[in-house]
């Protein structure tokens, strides 16, 4: 059986075996259901109670502000969704940016067809929002900011304590997708002046299914998922025990590794970075250089197919991605490259690789060296390059 590096860790992670290790008792021994009221359902009680509290201490929360979710697509759903029906007899204007992740992008597009107006403010070529447009994008009837913390393709991190001192100097909400940062980086909610924040377990070796929306107390929020009392009559439905307590490992884990941990990544991401942008040709960097998530490189190579690349390394054992998981199977060019002033000819050739701790450098090696062969292959097999070296 061939050795399998994986590289997709911006898609999903290993749930961490310390982490099933704590959701098992949950699925044969505490089963019961959280809103019964006998003292079997004690331990469930306990354990959700525990995992609000470990989540609002990491993000400088209360524990009343954590509500689980299904996941971030849930929680973004939720954000933005609620957020526009409580406050739209304030306004119906939205802002965002054009590389938030789909959840985001075709929630807004959902409440455009419902008589809201969405600005989606530019990036630069870097990816990162620029401030001037978001400030000018401002109306009166503005409610809501909503700006992804890292970008899950590319890994630039935002400026997002500025834009949420200027969503608080406006008086006006605040939400960041935080899914792929979360666990990753250090976040204070009151520093960075975040009003909403959402994220998945399954992003820092967690559990898949399982998530969390922070809303500051405060914030006019109406419920998203209707038929019972849970998370405080917000959001109806069982809660996912297991998951929870999953996920509260999964967060004790990542604070306390975040240092080390993020030290180790960049170390193989810049190896790999440097490895590939020095021995490939005609390949460039997508995303800030240093102002990025410790994981990840996402790379453009010219004349090539992302898909073929992709469909070639998997051949020998190499997992890696050309964009957002969520996205899988579109013929589109990713809408983050492009709006980062890629062409569509380029950001088709794109390859995102995103490391784990696990990871060696050895296998960077591997990595790299398959990567230069598959690519001078595929151009090899490419009129357009043949008559970009003809011309040249």
């Amino acid at each position: 059986m061939k050795q399998t590096i994986y590289l997709d860790n911006a898609a999903t992670t290993k749930t961490d075996p310390r982490v099933v290790e704590a959701m098992l008792p949950y699925f044969t021994e505490h089963y019961g259901n959280p809103s019964s009221v006998y003292e079997f359902s004690t331990p469930c009680k306990q354990v959700i109670s525990g995992a609000r509290e470990t989540i609002a201490k990491s993000l400088g929360a209360k524990p009343n502000e954590i509500y689980f979710t299904a996941g971030g697509t849930e929680s973004d759903n939720w954000a933005i969704k609620a957020t526009a029906e409580a406050y739209a007899d304030k306004g119906k204007h939205i802002i965002t940016s054009k590389i938030e992740h789909h959840a985001v992008l075709h929630t807004c597009e959902y409440l455009e067809k419902r008589g809201f107006e969405v600005t989606y403010v530019n990036v630069d070529e870097n990816g990162i929002v620029k401030l001037d447009e978001l400030k000018k994008a401002i109306r009166p009837d503005t409610v809501l900011i909503s700006i992804m913390f890292a970008n899950n393709e590319i890994g630039t991190i935002e400026p997002i304590k500025e834009i949420g001192q200027i969503a608080k100097d406006k008086g006006i909400l605040f939400h960041t997708d935080a899914v792929q940062a979360y666990g990753h980086v250090p976040i204070d909610v009151d520093d960075y002046n975040i009003d909403m924040l959402s994220s998945s377990a399954h992003k820092l070796n967690g559990p898949k299914g399982i998530g969390f929306l922070y809303i500051r107390t405060g914030v006019k929020m109406r419920s998203f998922i209707h038929g019972g009392a849970q998370e405080r009559k917000r959001r109806g439905g069982t809660e996912n025990v297991p998951g929870i307590a999953g996920y509260k490992k999964a967060v004790e884990l990542a604070m306390a590794s975040m240092e080390e941990r993020e030290k180790k990544e960049r170390k193989l991401r810049d190896y790999l970075i440097d490895r590939v942008i020095g021995e490939v040709p005609y390949v460039r960097l997508n995303g800030h250089r240093s102002q990025r998530l410790s994981n990840n490189a996402n790379f453009a190579f010219q004349f090539i197919e992302g898909e073929s690349l992709l469909i070639m390394l998997d051949g020998s054992g190499i997992c890696g991605s050309s964009g957002s998981a969520c996205t899988s199977g579109s013929l589109d060019p990713s809408h983050v490259l492009l709006a980062i002033g890629l062409p569509h000819e380029i950001a088709h050739g794109s390859l995102r690789l995103t490391v784990s701790p696990e990871n060696t450098r050895e296998e960077m090696d591997f990595v790299v060296d398959r990567i230069k062969e598959i690519v001078q292959r595929l151009r090899d097999m490419s009129p357009l390059y043949e008559d970009f070296i003809r011309r040249k």
